[in-house]
């Protein structure tokens, strides 16, 4: 029987991998790349040809396997693919030690590097090898063997808990349910969030309703739902989700999980000879050190603090005054807080959600891009997928020419992870044969998907979100980096990477481009003036709050894994954080770190304040186009060529500054966010 994960050449073949190619698959792929590194390091003069090509060649064959694999455990997960998964982490963690840690393939970089052919290298060739050099710093290439043997088993067992830590928050999120019989216990949810969970209902062949954890569905009920016995209940599951205040507390808790890769993260920046996690962490990022970035964020929350507290004052009084309601606990908040918005401006997300079906919205997505880039979008027929519901699209230059392509999976459903994201499916780089292999991008989101006649519809928010996940794609996708090391995303410092997803996110409120984005799902008829006007009014509605709140969320990751040790629990750090900075409390049997998949597996570690770090590059940057036209084509073209096509073969503050003129100023964050300091 022939492996299809071991002749991948081009799209992955999503229909015929079984979990039982995968080991057997990855096994073979690891020793065809520790053969080749044996024969790279015996070469006598190191080049890039004989060097450089060889692994990258090698190495993408390995990626081009792992990639659909790993991409279907987070979007069709199941026991038998999830152990297949599973049983080849040790293996991979194994080989990147194994790489990270070979002496003689880290002298021939180093050798490479002292070349007389190094100057003539491109700076992304330059800056590849620069980077594996800092690389194999990192991974302990100067530590004595024990320690160096220390340092694999430690990045082995990290990989475990990271991928349980997720496993366990999917389970707990798919364990709960609740059916309700009468309708009447769903007062207040829109029409379309009934409809939703009718179909949630007929899909396990169950009479009435389903209420779930997935985010669709729990959004809905702490909007809406008028009965407050419901919003605790479902408030309750959802953020006990994989603790021990949760509904299965014994088979999904998370935290011995935290507390285990907090004390392996700190140990790891131990042995490498940083004074915590956090400086680890900032050595390839863009903030130069821990006291910058606290810094960066505390002022942050000085500036929007005391808005945050005047925009809840406001909302207690309403509360009060309009409904009797003195005190509000926390599965009150968002539910009184649509009240207000409602009662300020006028508008809803439910009164919004018609006007921005599926199609219009991607339609109108590609074509800001248009404008902007001069990059068409066009979908593709018949390409296999993991799942009936993914479409195939490819990105076309002004020329013509093929620039990328992507996978587009939008609906929420059981056994997909939660959340949205865009990965890589294969990297731009040149080949041994001198080809130019194109990108492609997997975006994932977890919107409702249609229900009965109608087409999906999506809230405003939701259409920010696909914006941001679409600029993740086009930074992958229309690069023009030809070294796999720093070509799209790759090598691209993780407090800059953000910066085109949040950029692109700015047409979602304009009026231009408004108008054809958005489009009556039966009329046609584009969001008239009046509701634009109540929209972009209530943009910045509670702004402040949600400022605090993220900034919470960056100060609580960053202040954890800035300590040399632990003083007290986790959750200890996270109350202390909220004295300081939040203005809602959240009661005492919130375990919201439990399910922060964001830095217990995600990659965000010491690094969630890379969100405000990039805003304030991706305001700056926006404020360019507010200037001198959100449509015109000499700014779109310096953004495309400065950020977009330049990769992580540059410095981001190098690029930003070709982009713009100048370093970032925060000022253009604060008044996009409607905050007064």
């Amino acid at each position: 029987m022939s492996n299809p994960l071991l002749c991948i050449t081009g799209l992955p073949p999503f229909s015929e991998i079984k979990p039982e190619h995968v080991k057997p698959a990855v096994e073979q792929a690891i020793a065809d790349c520790r053969e080749v590194i044996e024969q790279v390091v015996a070469e006598a003069e190191p080049s890039w040809e004989n060097l450089i090509l060889p692994l990258d060649e090698v190495n993408d064959k390995l990626s081009r396997l792992w990639s659909p694999v790993s991409h279907m455990n987070a979007v069709v997960n199941s026991k038998e693919l999830r152990e297949a998964y599973e049983s080849c982490l040790g293996m991979l963690s194994e080989y990147s030690t194994f790489v990270g840690q070979h002496s003689g393939l880290y002298q021939a970089y180093e050798k490479l590097a002292a070349s007389e052919a190094f100057a003539a290298y491109s700076p992304a060739q330059q800056k590849s090898i620069d980077d594996a050099l800092r690389d194999f710093k990192l991974s302990g290439i100067a530590l004595e063997s024990d320690k160096q043997q220390r340092y694999g088993e430690i990045v082995a067992r990290l990989s475990e808990l990271s991928s349980s830590f997720s496993n366990n928050v999917l389970d707990a999120t798919v364990a709960w349910q609740k059916q309700v019989a009468d309708e009447a216990e769903l007062a207040g949810l829109p029409e379309s969030a009934l409809a939703a969970a009718k179909q949630a209902a007929e899909l396990k062949e169950l009479d009435g309703y389903l209420l779930t954890l997935e985010f669709p569905s729990y959004l809905a009920v702490m909007t809406y739902a008028d009965k407050r016995e419901l919003r605790e209940e479902v408030y309750r599951a959802f953020c006990t989700r994989a603790s021990e205040n949760g509904p299965h507390q014994d088979q999904y808790d998370n935290t011995a999980i935290i507390e285990e890769e907090l004390a392996l993260r700190q140990e790891l920046a131990a042995l490498l000879g940083f004074e915590s996690y956090a400086h680890k962490s900032l050595a390839t990022k863009m903030a130069e050190s821990p006291e910058q970035v606290l810094g960066f964020l505390e002022d942050l929350g000085k500036r929007s603090k005391p808005q945050a507290e005047r925009e809840l004052a406001e909302l207690l009084a309403f509360a009060k005054q309009e409904h009797g309601v003195e005190e509000l606990a926390a599965w009150d908040i968002a539910y009184y807080g649509e009240k207000l918005k409602q009662h300020t401006y006028s508008i809803s997300d439910e009164l919004l959600r018609p006007y921005f079906p599926e199609d219009r919205v991607l339609s109108g997505l590609f074509e800001v891009v248009k404008r902007l880039f001069k990059v068409e979008v066009k979908e593709r027929q018949g390409v296999d997928s993991w799942h009936d519901d993914v479409r195939f699209f490819e990105l076309f230059d002004e020329n013509g020419a093929l620039r990328g392509s992507f996978y587009l999976d939008l609906y929420a459903r059981e056994h997909k992870r939660g959340g949205a994201w865009m990965d890589e499916c294969i990297g731009r780089r040149v080949d041994a044969q001198g080809q130019v292999i194109l990108p492609v991008a997997y975006l994932t989101c977890n919107f409702n998907k249609p229900v009965g006649d109608k087409p999906a519809l999506f809230t405003h928010d939701e259409v920010v979100t696909l914006f941001h996940e679409f600029g993740h794609g086009i930074h992958h996708m229309l690069t023009q980096v030809d070294v796999a090391a720093v070509s799209g995303i790759n090598g691209v410092a993780w407090d800059a990477v953000e910066l085109p997803s949040q950029f692109l996110e700015n047409w979602c409120w304009e009026e231009q481009a408004l108008a054809f984005i958005s489009g009556h799902y039966q009329s046609g008829e584009p969001l008239p003036h009046e509701l634009l006007e109540k929209m972009l009014a209530a943009k910045n509605f509670q702004s402040a709050m949600m400022m605090v709140r993220q900034l919470e969320f960056a100060i609580f990751d960053f202040e954890l894994h800035a300590q040399s040790a632990l003083q007290g629990s986790v959750q200890e750090y996270l109350d202390k954080v909220r004295e300081r900075v939040a203005v809602i409390i959240p009661p005492a049997f919130n375990r919201f770190q439990n399910s922060f998949s964001h830095i217990f597996a995600g990659g965000y570690s010491a690094g969630y304040y890379s969100y405000k770090w990039a805003e304030v590059l991706s305001a700056d940057a926006f404020s360019l186009f507010e200037e001198e036209g959100i449509f015109n084509p000499d700014t779109g073209r310096s953004f495309m060529q400065n950020i977009l096509e330049k990769g992580g073969s540059e410095k981001p503050m190098a690029l930003f500054k070709a982009f713009r003129g100048r370093e970032p100023e925060v000022d253009a964050l604060l008044r996009h966010s409607g905050i007064s300091a």
